[in-house]
């Protein structure tokens, strides 16, 4: 008399599933066991450092589309080569997916890659639920390489979160913080100025204000961020980025990037002291 079980029909949709959770390393029971999602470390096993020579900015948002990718790519593309950007979010929220004018493929460290005139790009691949969850960075391809992380999550889940990319942006060489000229924005703005406060000396932050330029900011404006924003207005560390209708409404695409962006995204390069790119083309 047989003992075994009759199994149940398994429906296409099922092994599907479980296709991709074993490519995605959730069954595994050797080395890769125990760690997290796609089989990768925890986060207090990834660690990353700039190599010798690798200047880093971190570009924050004060709040989801207030233009932080857009002024990362711009600032790329300011920059002398090589330059690298690198977008530390989930794929569902890249604001730099159309932004390529060559891809270059996948990598094997998962990052999808790019070239934007001078400028390699590298997005995630996948969807990503949590800060310590962004991939390790690629090895710097160059001695003398300037690299941005376009953060993409918002700066108090950053900094409470134990992960690469939360130390990667307290060791960062300089801050930018995007926000637009708006009395939220500039809300939002002020409290990321008093978390970042911690780790960074003020002439290490620099404001990125999308907008009208600052002598037409409504009354009062200035004033909404609390003191820490007031001190960056004061000290001149606020550049104004211009608004682009066309850019507002398609989004970072393969068209060139307005040149007045390029032209205020070249003024957060100056007080690193970092190289420029004069050529027309971006």
């Amino acid at each position: 008399m047989s003992t075994q079980t009759p199994s149940r029909p398994v429906g296409v949709d099922e092994l599907k599933r479980a296709w991709h959770a074993l490519n995605a390393g959730e069954f595994r029971t050797g080395p890769g066991a125990g760690k997290g999602p796609r089989g990768r470390g925890t986060a207090a096993e990834d660690n990353w450092s700039p190599a010798d020579g690798e200047h880093t900015i971190a570009v924050i948002g004060s709040a989801g589309s207030v233009g932080a990718s857009t002024v990362a790519l711009a600032t790329g593309l300011a920059a002398a080569a090589p330059v690298r950007v690198i977008e530390c979010c989930s794929v569902t929220a890249s604001g730099l997916a159309a932004a390529s004018t060559a891809e270059l493929g996948l990598h094997p460290t998962d990052w999808r890659q790019g070239k934007r005139d001078h400028v390699l790009l590298e997005r995630a691949s996948e969807v990503l639920v949590g800060v310590d969850e962004v991939p390790l960075p690629t090895e710097a391809q160059n001695e003398t390489q300037l690299t941005i992380l376009d953060i993409g999550w918002e700066a108090g889940q950053l900094l409470a979160t134990d992960c690469w990319l939360a130390e990667a942006v307290r060791a960062a060489d300089q801050i930018v913080l995007v926000t637009t000229a708006t009395v939220p924005g500039m809300r939002r703005a002020g409290v990321a100025m008093d978390l970042l406060a911690g780790y960074w000396q003020p002439e290490q932050i620099a404001l990125a204000v999308r907008g009208p330029r600052r002598k037409k900011w409504p009354r009062g404006l200035e004033h909404a961020g609390g003191p820490a924003a007031r001190r960056a207005l004061d000290a001149d560390r606020c550049v104004e980025i211009p608004e682009d209708r066309e850019l507002a409404v398609n989004g970072l695409d393969s068209r060139p990037v307005p040149a007045p962006l390029i032209s205020a995204a070249r003024q957060l390069l100056e007080p690193a002291h970092l190289p420029t790119d004069t050529s027309e083309s971006a």
